[in-house]
């Protein structure tokens, strides 16, 4: 009994010598500190809010400077808009005044006087023929009709016109047949004749043709027939036929 308490004094002793020196050399090492955690998800939106109660309004005078302070900067100019659809036409409006008189224009010169002179500068004509006949091969085309003529520089019984005014001169014809017809427009020289053809068959058609021409005085136009391809029987055709002949002064040389 006594032993057994010997032995535990022994082992207390020898407890409380190891206690001492852990005290000393035997303490732990200092942690790390933690890291942050995810950010958490935003909150449910809150309950709106109640009205704010209304402006008073100042009973006195309205200072314009403090107007001018309170309001905002001018933004930036936008844009110009699509242009809109055309408006109706307004009403016609009053009559303005009448203006000035102009100034009196320069004197006119005098252009001549006479038969020649180009106030007198004038030449027309426009005749048919209206014979059945086919018209002569080689020969001047003469006509029954006269349905202009002024002053009278065609000669309707020869078919020729002759120049009285010089200048720039348009000549033309038209003819309707059922048969091939050549005709031309014929002169003295320095021109000679300028022809058109029309090859028809049992059919109505027009054969047409025109020049222009500088003519001197004394010059003479006349309409000729002429053979190209026409078939001799077509020569002897006396269906019904027309030709129509004119001729007009474009300007004279004096303008």
């Amino acid at each position: 009994m006594g032993g057994s308490y010997g032995l535990l004094v022994l082992v207390g002793v020898a407890l409380l010598l190891t206690t001492g020196q852990c005290d000393v050399s035997c303490s732990g090492t200092d942690g790390r500190p933690g890291e942050a955690g995810i950010p958490g998800r935003d909150g449910r939106p809150g309950v709106k809010g109640q009205k704010g109660e209304p402006a008073v309004m100042d009973s006195g005078p309205v200072d314009k400077i403090v107007l001018l302070r309170l309001k905002g900067e001018s933004g930036i100019r936008g844009r110009p808009g699509v242009m809109g659809p055309k408006g109706y036409r307004g009403d016609l409006g009053p009559a303005g005044q009448s203006g000035t008189p102009g100034h009196p224009g320069p004197d006119g010169k005098s252009i001549g006087q006479g038969e020649n002179s180009p106030q007198q500068a004038r030449s027309a004509f426009s005749v048919m023929r209206t014979d059945p006949s086919y018209p002569t091969f080689g020969k001047v085309v003469t006509y029954q009709t006269t349905v202009v003529n002024i002053p009278g520089d065609f000669n309707a019984a020869t078919g020729v016109f002759t120049c009285r005014v010089p200048g720039v001169y348009y000549f033309t014809f038209h003819s309707v047949a059922k048969v091939s017809v050549c005709l031309g427009i014929a002169s003295d020289p320095p021109f000679n004749r300028v022809g058109f053809c029309d090859y028809n068959r049992n059919t109505d058609q027009v054969l047409s043709g025109g020049v222009v021409l500088q003519l001197t005085t004394g010059q003479r136009i006349w309409l000729e027939s002429f053979k190209d391809q026409q078939r001799e029987v077509e020569a002897r055709d006396t269906n019904e036929k027309q030709i129509i002949f004119s001729g007009f002064l474009l300007f004279s040389n004096a303008e």
